[in-house]
Protein backbone atom coordinates (compact mmCIF):
# COMPACT_ATOMS: atom_id res chain seq x y z
CA UNK A 1 0.00 0.00 0.00
CA UNK A 2 2.78 2.25 1.17
CA UNK A 3 4.76 1.58 -2.15
CA UNK A 4 1.33 2.14 -4.41
CA UNK A 5 1.15 5.68 -2.41
CA UNK A 6 4.27 6.46 -2.84
CA UNK A 7 4.67 5.55 -6.69
CA UNK A 8 0.93 7.21 -6.90
CA UNK A 9 2.95 10.81 -5.44
CA UNK A 10 5.25 10.40 -7.61
CA UNK A 11 3.24 10.69 -10.61
CA UNK A 12 0.83 13.72 -9.13
CA UNK A 13 4.54 15.50 -8.91
CA UNK A 14 5.40 14.60 -11.81
CA UNK A 15 1.86 15.69 -13.34
CA UNK A 16 1.90 18.55 -11.23
CA UNK A 17 5.78 19.88 -12.50
CA UNK A 18 4.67 18.68 -16.17
CA UNK A 19 1.49 21.08 -15.86
CA UNK A 20 3.66 23.80 -14.58
CA UNK A 21 6.51 24.21 -17.32
CA UNK A 22 3.33 23.28 -19.89
CA UNK A 23 2.04 27.01 -18.37
CA UNK A 24 5.52 28.42 -18.26
CA UNK A 25 5.91 27.36 -22.03
CA UNK A 26 2.88 28.89 -22.79
CA UNK A 27 3.38 32.28 -21.54
CA UNK A 28 6.74 32.04 -22.41
CA UNK A 29 5.13 31.64 -26.20
CA UNK A 30 2.60 34.03 -26.07
CA UNK A 31 5.08 36.42 -24.92
CA UNK A 32 7.12 35.95 -27.56
CA UNK A 33 4.64 36.28 -30.21
CA UNK A 34 3.29 39.57 -28.43
CA UNK A 35 6.88 40.94 -28.85
CA UNK A 36 6.99 39.71 -32.25
CA UNK A 37 3.97 41.58 -33.42
CA UNK A 38 5.22 44.26 -32.08
CA UNK A 39 8.56 44.36 -33.64
CA UNK A 40 6.51 43.83 -36.87
CA UNK A 41 4.16 46.65 -36.54
CA UNK A 42 7.09 48.74 -35.15
CA UNK A 43 8.65 48.33 -38.19
CA UNK A 44 6.14 48.86 -40.51
CA UNK A 45 5.47 52.10 -38.77
CA UNK A 46 9.31 53.15 -38.44
CA UNK A 47 9.46 52.08 -42.49
CA UNK A 48 6.20 53.60 -43.64
CA UNK A 49 7.24 57.03 -41.21
CA UNK A 50 10.36 57.68 -42.30
CA UNK A 51 9.64 57.30 -45.94
CA UNK A 52 7.09 59.57 -45.62
CA UNK A 53 9.19 61.91 -43.34
CA UNK A 54 11.77 62.15 -46.10
CA UNK A 55 8.82 62.85 -48.60
CA UNK A 56 7.49 64.77 -46.39
CA UNK A 57 11.15 67.42 -46.51
CA UNK A 58 11.37 67.09 -49.75
CA UNK A 59 8.03 68.64 -50.64
CA UNK A 60 8.54 71.21 -47.80
CA UNK A 61 11.47 72.22 -49.64
CA UNK A 62 9.44 72.17 -53.00
CA UNK A 63 6.18 73.68 -52.21
CA UNK A 64 5.06 76.89 -50.39
CA UNK A 65 3.96 76.99 -46.67
CA UNK A 66 0.53 78.04 -48.50
CA UNK A 67 0.48 75.07 -50.08
CA UNK A 68 0.80 72.84 -46.94
CA UNK A 69 -1.62 75.04 -45.45
CA UNK A 70 -4.48 74.83 -48.21
CA UNK A 71 -4.27 70.67 -47.38
CA UNK A 72 -4.15 71.33 -43.92
CA UNK A 73 -7.82 72.87 -44.17
CA UNK A 74 -9.43 70.09 -46.25
CA UNK A 75 -7.80 67.27 -43.85
CA UNK A 76 -9.96 68.77 -41.29
CA UNK A 77 -13.07 67.58 -43.04
CA UNK A 78 -11.28 64.36 -44.57
CA UNK A 79 -10.10 63.08 -41.49
CA UNK A 80 -13.41 63.80 -39.58
CA UNK A 81 -15.09 61.43 -42.18
CA UNK A 82 -12.33 58.91 -41.82
CA UNK A 83 -13.93 58.56 -38.24
CA UNK A 84 -17.24 56.75 -39.87
CA UNK A 85 -15.45 54.43 -42.47
CA UNK A 86 -14.68 52.26 -39.29
CA UNK A 87 -17.83 52.89 -37.61
CA UNK A 88 -16.12 51.74 -34.35
CA UNK A 89 -17.14 48.47 -35.37
CA UNK A 90 -13.28 47.09 -36.12
CA UNK A 91 -12.46 47.83 -32.69
CA UNK A 92 -15.98 45.75 -31.87
CA UNK A 93 -14.56 43.08 -34.24
CA UNK A 94 -11.31 42.69 -32.28
CA UNK A 95 -13.04 42.67 -28.77
CA UNK A 96 -15.24 40.00 -29.42
CA UNK A 97 -13.74 36.78 -28.24
CA UNK A 98 -15.80 34.79 -31.13
CA UNK A 99 -15.63 36.97 -34.10
CA UNK A 100 -16.53 35.06 -36.99
CA UNK A 101 -16.99 35.34 -41.07
CA UNK A 102 -20.58 36.02 -40.42
CA UNK A 103 -19.47 39.06 -38.08
CA UNK A 104 -16.79 40.43 -40.69
CA UNK A 105 -18.74 40.25 -43.83
CA UNK A 106 -21.80 41.94 -42.24
CA UNK A 107 -19.34 44.98 -41.44
CA UNK A 108 -17.50 44.73 -44.54
CA UNK A 109 -20.99 44.85 -46.59
CA UNK A 110 -21.90 47.80 -44.04
CA UNK A 111 -18.96 49.65 -43.87
CA UNK A 112 -18.86 49.85 -47.19
CA UNK A 113 -22.24 50.97 -48.14
CA UNK A 114 -21.25 53.85 -45.32
CA UNK A 115 -17.80 55.18 -47.08
CA UNK A 116 -20.12 55.35 -50.66
CA UNK A 117 -22.58 57.90 -48.59
CA UNK A 118 -19.92 59.58 -46.99
CA UNK A 119 -17.86 60.52 -50.70
CA UNK A 120 -21.70 62.02 -52.09
CA UNK A 121 -22.06 64.00 -48.80
CA UNK A 122 -17.91 65.49 -49.50
CA UNK A 123 -18.69 66.07 -53.52
CA UNK A 124 -21.50 67.83 -52.83
CA UNK A 125 -20.18 69.35 -49.69
CA UNK A 126 -16.98 70.83 -51.72
CA UNK A 127 -18.82 74.01 -53.15
CA UNK A 128 -20.03 74.87 -49.16
CA UNK A 129 -16.11 74.14 -47.93
CA UNK A 130 -14.41 76.04 -50.51
CA UNK A 131 -16.56 79.10 -49.62
CA UNK A 132 -16.14 78.81 -45.82
CA UNK A 133 -12.24 79.10 -46.59
CA UNK A 134 -13.10 81.69 -49.46
CA UNK A 135 -10.85 79.73 -51.89
CA UNK A 136 -12.95 78.39 -54.75
CA UNK A 137 -9.70 76.59 -56.18
CA UNK A 138 -10.32 73.81 -53.41
CA UNK A 139 -13.65 72.32 -55.02
CA UNK A 140 -11.74 69.92 -57.19
CA UNK A 141 -8.81 69.28 -54.29
CA UNK A 142 -11.71 68.11 -52.13
CA UNK A 143 -13.39 66.12 -54.55
CA UNK A 144 -10.63 63.96 -55.46
CA UNK A 145 -8.65 64.10 -52.04
CA UNK A 146 -12.30 62.27 -50.68
CA UNK A 147 -11.80 59.05 -52.38
CA UNK A 148 -9.45 57.75 -50.00
CA UNK A 149 -12.87 57.17 -47.53
CA UNK A 150 -14.01 54.77 -50.18
CA UNK A 151 -10.98 52.80 -50.78
CA UNK A 152 -10.16 52.53 -47.07
CA UNK A 153 -13.98 51.52 -46.47
CA UNK A 154 -12.49 48.56 -48.85
CA UNK A 155 -9.30 48.26 -46.52
CA UNK A 156 -10.53 48.47 -43.11
CA UNK A 157 -12.35 45.49 -42.20
CA UNK A 158 -9.24 43.77 -43.90
CA UNK A 159 -7.00 45.61 -41.07
CA UNK A 160 -9.42 44.12 -38.14
CA UNK A 161 -8.91 40.82 -39.59
CA UNK A 162 -4.99 41.17 -39.29
CA UNK A 163 -5.67 42.82 -35.89
CA UNK A 164 -7.18 40.40 -34.74
CA UNK A 165 -5.55 37.56 -35.76
CA UNK A 166 -2.07 38.97 -35.29
CA UNK A 167 -0.57 38.94 -38.18
CA UNK A 168 1.14 42.04 -38.35
CA UNK A 169 3.80 41.26 -40.87
CA UNK A 170 1.22 41.68 -43.64
CA UNK A 171 0.90 45.32 -42.41
CA UNK A 172 4.36 45.78 -43.19
CA UNK A 173 3.96 44.68 -46.81
CA UNK A 174 1.25 46.74 -47.36
CA UNK A 175 2.06 49.88 -45.68
CA UNK A 176 5.52 50.04 -46.94
CA UNK A 177 4.67 49.10 -50.67
CA UNK A 178 2.24 52.40 -50.76
CA UNK A 179 4.34 54.59 -48.89
CA UNK A 180 7.18 54.32 -51.01
CA UNK A 181 4.97 53.70 -53.94
CA UNK A 182 3.38 56.64 -53.55
CA UNK A 183 6.48 58.97 -52.19
CA UNK A 184 8.02 58.93 -55.72
CA UNK A 185 5.10 59.81 -57.63
CA UNK A 186 4.49 62.63 -55.38
CA UNK A 187 8.21 63.82 -55.73
CA UNK A 188 7.60 63.41 -58.91
CA UNK A 189 4.47 65.52 -59.08
CA UNK A 190 6.18 68.09 -57.20
CA UNK A 191 9.19 68.97 -59.34
CA UNK A 192 7.17 68.88 -62.23
CA UNK A 193 5.22 71.68 -60.73
CA UNK A 194 2.06 70.44 -59.44
CA UNK A 195 1.81 72.45 -56.36
CA UNK A 196 -0.65 71.09 -53.61
CA UNK A 197 -1.58 68.11 -56.09
CA UNK A 198 1.40 66.52 -55.52
CA UNK A 199 0.39 65.80 -52.00
CA UNK A 200 -3.54 65.77 -53.07
CA UNK A 201 -1.81 62.53 -55.48
CA UNK A 202 0.58 61.64 -53.13
CA UNK A 203 -1.90 60.72 -50.41
CA UNK A 204 -4.78 58.90 -52.74
CA UNK A 205 -2.22 56.25 -54.41
CA UNK A 206 -0.72 56.16 -50.77
CA UNK A 207 -4.06 54.31 -49.96
CA UNK A 208 -4.89 52.90 -53.17
CA UNK A 209 -1.76 51.18 -53.09
CA UNK A 210 -1.58 49.96 -49.59
CA UNK A 211 -5.71 48.52 -49.73
CA UNK A 212 -4.35 46.70 -52.75
CA UNK A 213 -1.29 45.10 -51.45
CA UNK A 214 -3.30 44.17 -47.84
CA UNK A 215 -6.13 42.79 -50.26
CA UNK A 216 -3.88 40.29 -52.49
CA UNK A 217 -1.59 39.25 -49.07
CA UNK A 218 -4.33 39.03 -46.77
CA UNK A 219 -6.81 35.82 -47.75
CA UNK A 220 -10.00 36.73 -45.89
CA UNK A 221 -13.01 37.74 -48.33
CA UNK A 222 -15.85 38.87 -47.63
CA UNK A 223 -18.21 35.73 -47.78
CA UNK A 224 -22.01 36.05 -49.69
CA UNK A 225 -24.39 36.53 -46.24
CA UNK A 226 -25.34 38.99 -43.37
CA UNK A 227 -26.69 39.57 -40.85
CA UNK A 228 -28.85 42.43 -39.19
CA UNK A 229 -28.22 40.47 -35.89
CA UNK A 230 -25.00 40.22 -35.78
CA UNK A 231 -23.95 43.53 -36.98
CA UNK A 232 -26.41 45.46 -34.25
CA UNK A 233 -24.49 43.47 -31.71
CA UNK A 234 -21.77 45.07 -32.59
CA UNK A 235 -22.89 48.54 -33.08
CA UNK A 236 -24.40 48.34 -29.52
CA UNK A 237 -20.09 48.08 -28.45
CA UNK A 238 -19.02 50.06 -31.96
CA UNK A 239 -21.33 52.97 -31.82
CA UNK A 240 -20.15 54.27 -28.58
CA UNK A 241 -16.15 53.51 -29.71
CA UNK A 242 -17.40 55.56 -33.20
CA UNK A 243 -18.87 58.63 -30.69
CA UNK A 244 -15.68 58.98 -29.00
CA UNK A 245 -13.49 58.38 -32.58
CA UNK A 246 -15.71 61.46 -33.56
CA UNK A 247 -14.71 63.56 -30.57
CA UNK A 248 -11.68 62.67 -30.49
CA UNK A 249 -11.10 63.87 -34.25
CA UNK A 250 -13.55 66.62 -34.18
CA UNK A 251 -11.32 67.94 -31.30
CA UNK A 252 -8.10 67.32 -31.99
CA UNK A 253 -9.04 68.72 -35.57
CA UNK A 254 -10.71 72.05 -34.46
CA UNK A 255 -7.83 73.85 -33.52
CA UNK A 256 -6.94 73.78 -37.27
CA UNK A 257 -10.31 74.70 -38.54
CA UNK A 258 -9.99 78.38 -36.14
CA UNK A 259 -6.40 78.89 -37.07
CA UNK A 260 -7.50 78.20 -41.18
CA UNK A 261 -10.40 80.68 -40.42
CA UNK A 262 -9.37 83.36 -37.72
CA UNK A 263 -5.44 83.38 -39.09
CA UNK A 264 -3.15 82.79 -42.07
CA UNK A 265 -2.96 79.72 -44.02
CA UNK A 266 0.96 79.96 -43.13
CA UNK A 267 -0.28 80.08 -39.73
CA UNK A 268 -1.76 76.69 -40.18
CA UNK A 269 1.15 75.18 -42.01
CA UNK A 270 3.92 76.23 -39.01
CA UNK A 271 1.23 74.84 -36.69
CA UNK A 272 0.77 71.52 -38.47
CA UNK A 273 4.62 71.18 -39.44
CA UNK A 274 5.83 71.54 -35.55
CA UNK A 275 3.04 68.81 -35.01
CA UNK A 276 4.26 66.52 -38.13
CA UNK A 277 8.05 66.31 -37.00
CA UNK A 278 7.87 64.69 -32.93
CA UNK A 279 4.13 63.03 -34.70
CA UNK A 280 6.84 61.09 -36.81
CA UNK A 281 7.91 59.38 -33.83
CA UNK A 282 5.31 58.94 -32.11
CA UNK A 283 2.99 57.25 -34.85
CA UNK A 284 5.80 54.66 -34.90
CA UNK A 285 6.00 53.70 -31.01
CA UNK A 286 2.66 54.29 -30.25
CA UNK A 287 0.48 52.89 -33.01
CA UNK A 288 2.86 49.46 -32.68
CA UNK A 289 1.93 49.16 -28.57
CA UNK A 290 -1.84 50.33 -28.87
CA UNK A 291 -2.60 47.83 -32.17
CA UNK A 292 -0.62 44.83 -30.20
CA UNK A 293 -1.94 45.86 -26.92
CA UNK A 294 -5.96 45.74 -27.74
CA UNK A 295 -6.04 41.97 -28.55
CA UNK A 296 -3.45 40.57 -26.14
CA UNK A 297 -5.81 42.74 -23.45
CA UNK A 298 -8.40 41.40 -25.15
CA UNK A 299 -7.58 38.19 -24.43
CA UNK A 300 -7.09 38.46 -20.86
CA UNK A 301 -9.84 40.31 -20.16
CA UNK A 302 -11.39 38.33 -17.51
CA UNK A 303 -7.97 38.42 -15.38
CA UNK A 304 -8.35 41.69 -13.81
CA UNK A 305 -4.87 41.27 -12.29
CA UNK A 306 -3.04 40.10 -15.39
CA UNK A 307 -4.61 43.30 -17.29
CA UNK A 308 -2.80 45.35 -14.50
CA UNK A 309 0.43 43.98 -14.97
CA UNK A 310 0.50 44.14 -18.79
CA UNK A 311 -1.11 48.04 -18.48
CA UNK A 312 1.66 48.77 -15.85
CA UNK A 313 4.23 47.19 -18.00
CA UNK A 314 3.08 48.68 -21.02
CA UNK A 315 3.06 52.72 -19.43
CA UNK A 316 6.74 52.13 -17.87
CA UNK A 317 8.75 50.59 -20.98
CA UNK A 318 6.65 52.85 -23.66
CA UNK A 319 7.17 55.74 -21.83
CA UNK A 320 11.18 54.54 -21.21
CA UNK A 321 11.54 54.39 -24.83
CA UNK A 322 9.17 57.87 -25.95
CA UNK A 323 10.51 60.32 -23.20
CA UNK A 324 14.39 60.24 -24.39
CA UNK A 325 13.16 60.90 -27.84
CA UNK A 326 10.56 63.58 -27.27
CA UNK A 327 13.26 65.73 -24.93
CA UNK A 328 16.12 64.97 -27.44
CA UNK A 329 13.98 66.51 -30.57
CA UNK A 330 12.39 69.74 -27.84
CA UNK A 331 15.71 70.20 -26.98
CA UNK A 332 17.66 70.12 -30.63
CA UNK A 333 14.27 71.76 -32.03
CA UNK A 334 16.17 74.67 -33.82
CA UNK A 335 18.70 72.78 -35.22
CA UNK A 336 16.96 70.10 -36.61
CA UNK A 337 14.02 72.43 -38.05
CA UNK A 338 17.26 74.21 -39.72
CA UNK A 339 18.69 71.41 -41.20
CA UNK A 340 15.71 69.26 -42.27
CA UNK A 341 13.23 71.94 -43.31
CA UNK A 342 15.15 75.01 -43.79
CA UNK A 343 15.07 78.92 -42.45
CA UNK A 344 11.90 79.24 -43.54
CA UNK A 345 9.72 77.20 -41.71
CA UNK A 346 12.09 77.93 -38.27
CA UNK A 347 8.53 79.76 -36.98
CA UNK A 348 7.29 76.34 -36.26
CA UNK A 349 10.12 75.28 -33.81
CA UNK A 350 8.02 76.75 -30.44
CA UNK A 351 4.74 74.55 -31.83
CA UNK A 352 7.08 71.28 -32.29
CA UNK A 353 8.45 71.77 -28.84
CA UNK A 354 4.75 71.99 -27.69
CA UNK A 355 3.78 68.65 -29.29
CA UNK A 356 7.23 67.15 -27.85
CA UNK A 357 5.58 67.14 -24.53
CA UNK A 358 2.26 66.53 -25.08
CA UNK A 359 3.19 63.41 -27.05
CA UNK A 360 5.62 62.55 -24.37
CA UNK A 361 3.14 61.29 -22.02
CA UNK A 362 1.04 59.20 -24.63
CA UNK A 363 1.82 55.99 -23.42
CA UNK A 364 -0.24 56.73 -20.23
CA UNK A 365 -3.29 57.40 -22.53
CA UNK A 366 -2.84 54.74 -24.86
CA UNK A 367 -2.51 51.82 -21.74
CA UNK A 368 -5.42 53.19 -20.09
CA UNK A 369 -7.89 53.41 -22.79
CA UNK A 370 -6.81 49.87 -23.96
CA UNK A 371 -7.61 48.46 -20.46
CA UNK A 372 -11.15 49.83 -20.62
CA UNK A 373 -11.83 48.61 -24.10
CA UNK A 374 -10.40 45.72 -23.59
CA UNK A 375 -12.60 44.72 -20.30
CA UNK A 376 -15.70 45.82 -23.07
CA UNK A 377 -16.02 49.07 -21.26
CA UNK A 378 -17.22 51.15 -24.45
CA UNK A 379 -19.64 53.17 -22.29
CA UNK A 380 -17.39 54.28 -20.03
CA UNK A 381 -14.51 55.25 -22.62
CA UNK A 382 -17.59 57.13 -24.19
CA UNK A 383 -18.01 59.01 -20.60
CA UNK A 384 -14.17 59.66 -20.27
CA UNK A 385 -13.88 61.31 -24.32
CA UNK A 386 -17.09 63.52 -23.79
CA UNK A 387 -15.73 64.85 -19.92
CA UNK A 388 -11.98 65.22 -21.60
CA UNK A 389 -13.39 67.18 -24.76
CA UNK A 390 -15.78 69.63 -22.53
CA UNK A 391 -12.79 70.68 -20.80
CA UNK A 392 -10.76 71.18 -23.92
CA UNK A 393 -13.38 73.17 -25.54
CA UNK A 394 -13.51 75.29 -22.44
CA UNK A 395 -9.65 75.87 -22.95
CA UNK A 396 -9.60 76.48 -26.57
CA UNK A 397 -12.30 78.63 -26.42
CA UNK A 398 -10.65 80.59 -23.75
CA UNK A 399 -7.43 80.87 -25.81
CA UNK A 400 -8.19 81.09 -29.88
CA UNK A 401 -8.75 85.08 -29.37
CA UNK A 402 -5.11 85.36 -28.20
CA UNK A 403 -2.88 84.04 -30.99
CA UNK A 404 -2.18 80.52 -31.84
CA UNK A 405 0.44 79.89 -29.67
CA UNK A 406 -2.18 80.22 -27.23
CA UNK A 407 -3.99 78.09 -28.32
CA UNK A 408 -0.63 75.53 -28.72
CA UNK A 409 -0.66 76.42 -24.43
CA UNK A 410 -4.44 75.61 -24.38
CA UNK A 411 -3.41 72.17 -25.66
CA UNK A 412 -0.66 70.92 -23.55
CA UNK A 413 -2.97 72.09 -20.19
CA UNK A 414 -5.45 70.24 -21.98
CA UNK A 415 -3.34 67.02 -22.53
CA UNK A 416 -2.79 67.00 -18.23
CA UNK A 417 -6.35 67.02 -17.52
CA UNK A 418 -7.09 64.48 -20.18
CA UNK A 419 -4.13 62.12 -18.58
CA UNK A 420 -5.48 62.20 -15.05
CA UNK A 421 -9.29 62.03 -16.38
CA UNK A 422 -8.19 58.60 -18.88
CA UNK A 423 -6.82 57.18 -15.45
CA UNK A 424 -9.47 57.52 -13.17
CA UNK A 425 -11.76 54.47 -13.83
CA UNK A 426 -8.39 52.46 -13.62
CA UNK A 427 -8.19 53.66 -9.84
CA UNK A 428 -11.00 51.11 -9.34
CA UNK A 429 -11.54 48.71 -12.49
CA UNK A 430 -7.58 47.36 -11.71
CA UNK A 431 -6.32 49.02 -8.43
CA UNK A 432 -4.17 51.14 -10.68
CA UNK A 433 -4.57 55.17 -9.84
CA UNK A 434 -2.41 58.06 -11.45
CA UNK A 435 -0.51 58.59 -8.43
CA UNK A 436 0.82 55.16 -9.24
CA UNK A 437 1.59 55.53 -12.49
CA UNK A 438 3.01 59.05 -12.28
CA UNK A 439 5.28 57.21 -10.18
CA UNK A 440 5.97 54.86 -12.41
CA UNK A 441 7.36 56.88 -15.04
CA UNK A 442 8.72 59.65 -13.08
CA UNK A 443 11.94 58.63 -13.40
CA UNK A 444 12.29 57.82 -17.32
CA UNK A 445 10.86 61.75 -17.66
CA UNK A 446 12.95 63.12 -14.95
CA UNK A 447 16.43 61.09 -16.96
CA UNK A 448 14.87 62.71 -20.08
CA UNK A 449 14.68 65.76 -19.16
CA UNK A 450 18.64 66.32 -17.63
CA UNK A 451 19.51 64.64 -20.61
CA UNK A 452 18.01 67.07 -22.92
CA UNK A 453 19.26 70.07 -20.76
CA UNK A 454 22.77 68.66 -21.19
CA UNK A 455 22.48 68.06 -24.74
CA UNK A 456 20.92 71.69 -25.56
CA UNK A 457 24.32 73.65 -24.56
CA UNK A 458 25.68 71.94 -27.85
CA UNK A 459 23.13 74.83 -29.33
CA UNK A 460 25.55 77.71 -27.69
CA UNK A 461 28.97 76.56 -29.29
CA UNK A 462 28.49 78.06 -32.96
CA UNK A 463 28.33 75.03 -35.15
CA UNK A 464 26.25 74.58 -38.02
CA UNK A 465 23.35 72.45 -37.80
CA UNK A 466 24.17 69.28 -39.22
CA UNK A 467 27.58 69.08 -36.75
CA UNK A 468 25.29 70.40 -33.82
CA UNK A 469 23.38 67.19 -34.06
CA UNK A 470 26.27 64.71 -34.77
CA UNK A 471 26.54 65.77 -31.49
CA UNK A 472 23.53 65.96 -29.54
CA UNK A 473 22.75 62.54 -30.87
CA UNK A 474 24.97 60.17 -29.71
CA UNK A 475 26.25 62.27 -26.18
CA UNK A 476 22.22 62.21 -25.58
CA UNK A 477 21.95 58.57 -26.15
CA UNK A 478 24.90 57.69 -24.11
CA UNK A 479 23.95 59.83 -21.44
CA UNK A 480 20.01 58.17 -21.69
CA UNK A 481 21.60 54.69 -21.10
CA UNK A 482 24.43 55.64 -18.57
CA UNK A 483 22.07 56.96 -16.47
CA UNK A 484 19.72 54.50 -16.71
CA UNK A 485 22.44 51.64 -15.79
CA UNK A 486 22.95 53.79 -12.89
CA UNK A 487 19.82 54.08 -11.36
CA UNK A 488 19.11 50.41 -12.15
CA UNK A 489 15.43 51.70 -14.24
CA UNK A 490 12.91 48.68 -14.40
CA UNK A 491 12.71 49.43 -17.73
CA UNK A 492 15.41 48.99 -18.68
CA UNK A 493 16.54 45.83 -17.30
CA UNK A 494 12.93 44.49 -18.43
CA UNK A 495 13.96 45.36 -21.89
CA UNK A 496 17.35 44.19 -21.48
CA UNK A 497 15.93 40.70 -20.29
CA UNK A 498 13.64 40.46 -23.37
CA UNK A 499 15.99 41.69 -25.91
CA UNK A 500 18.44 38.86 -24.45
CA UNK A 501 15.68 36.49 -24.33
CA UNK A 502 14.16 36.91 -27.49
CA UNK A 503 17.84 36.50 -29.43
CA UNK A 504 18.53 33.17 -27.19
CA UNK A 505 15.08 31.87 -28.62
CA UNK A 506 15.61 32.40 -31.99
CA UNK A 507 19.17 30.98 -31.99
CA UNK A 508 17.64 27.75 -30.49
CA UNK A 509 15.28 28.04 -33.06
CA UNK A 510 17.78 28.14 -35.46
Amino acid sequence: TRVRSSAASDVYKRQVRSKKEENTKMKSTASNKTLSNFIWRFAERCGAQVVTFVVSIILARLLVPEDYGKIALITVFTTIMQVFVDSGLGTALIQKKDADDLDFSSVFYFNFAVCLILYAVMFLAAPLIATFYNDTSLVPVIRVISLTIVISGVKGIQQSYVSRNMMFKRFFYSTLGGTIFSAFLGIGLAYAGFGMWAIVIQQLSNTAMDTLILWITVKWRPKKMFSWKRLKCLLSFGWKMLASALLDTFYNNIRSLIIGKMYSSSDLAFYNQGDKLPAVVVNNINTSIDSVLLPTLSREQDDRERIKNMTRRAIKVSTYIMAPLMMGLAFCATPVVQLILTEKWLPCVPFLQIFCITYMFYPVHTANLNAIKAMGRSDLFLKLEITKKIVGMILLLSTMWFGVMAMAYSLLVSMITSMIINSWPNRELLKYSFKEQMIDIFPSIALAVVMGVMVSFVNNLGFSSALTLLIQVPTGAIIYLIGSMLLHLDSFEYLLGIMKSFIHNKRTCM
